[in-house]
């Protein structure tokens, strides 16, 4: 059978007709990504949560990772993105005054420690040890951190913060960076949180008494999202049984807990 020029024409245009809404309606039906600011030191259980829940609702999750400071000044600037889940509380508030967010709810703890090297080769047993001569720290940002700001109100409250300071070789924009100078070696100590114990390239002193400073970890919407039902479903993902077992993994003690009834809101 002979078909002309014309006729083949016709056939891929009816073609076209056919099969290409069909494909134009999938994409455009296709869910749009959520836009997460998350805390540096969250990396962990906020990635895993991420892949959970696209796996469960088909909704992909993309993130900013950065220390608090810094995500809020970014949301600030963009007005852009869904939800978020600094280290604790005190930066959410910061958020919420600046009219960012909306009331969060409460998924975890962040509980900072001493970090030390093997063996605690300085014998530091408190933030009082700190301030020891020749003694090397690395600590987090106060403006860009949690633990930065939670750590120098402690030493505040101690009347230690300047002899601290003396001995302050790096203050680092997110925690994991303080992490990795403690790992290195290029340090002898640091204030992190127990979640980043892990192996045995550092150990861990606890605080305790009046040098405990746990934070809460909060979740919540931007007041600028444009997709607020898909963002509440991974807030409530997040805070749900399945979010807090993640976050149990990866080393955090889920809210609420009895041993941290006393941590301030």
């Amino acid at each position: 059978m002979n078909y002309s020029l014309s006729s083949l024409a016709c056939f891929f245009i009816c073609l076209l007709v056919v099969f290409l809404p069909a494909q134009v309606c999938a994409a455009d039906n296709a869910p749009e990504s959520l836009f997460v600011y998350s805390g540096a030191g969250l990396k962990g259980p906020m990635t895993e949560i991420g892949e959970a829940f696209e796996e469960k609702t088909g909704i992909p999750v993309e993130f900013n990772f950065a220390g608090s400071g810094t995500l809020i000044s970014q949301m600030e600037i963009s007005k852009k993105g869904d939800a978020f889940i600094p280290g604790g509380t005190p930066d959410y508030a910061i958020a919420q005054n600046k009219s960012l967010v909306t009331d969060p709810v409460y998924v975890a703890y962040h509980v900072p420690v001493i970090g030390v090297l093997p063996g605690n080769p300085q014998g530091i047993e408190s933030v009082q040890d700190f301030t020891k001569e020749g003694l090397k720290l690395a600590l987090g940002d106060v403006n860009a951190t949690a633990i930065g700001r939670q750590g120098q109100k402690l030493f505040d409250k101690l009347g230690i913060a300047d002899e601290i300071e003396k001995n302050v070789v790096l203050r680092a924009p997110t925690i994991n960076e303080v992490v990795t100078a403690l790992k290195l070696k290029q340090v002898d100590a640091s204030l992190i949180t127990i979640d980043q114990i892990k192996g045995d390239e550092i150990e861990a002193v606890p605080l305790v008494g009046d040098e405990s400073i746990a934070l809460v970890v909060p979740i919540g919407l931007t007041t600028f999202t444009t997709q607020k039902d898909s963002a509440q479903q991974f807030v409530d993902f997040v805070s749900s049984d399945e979010g807090k077992a993640i976050f149990k993994k990866h080393g955090h003690p889920i809210y609420p807990d009895p041993a941290y009834a006393d941590v301030k809101l």
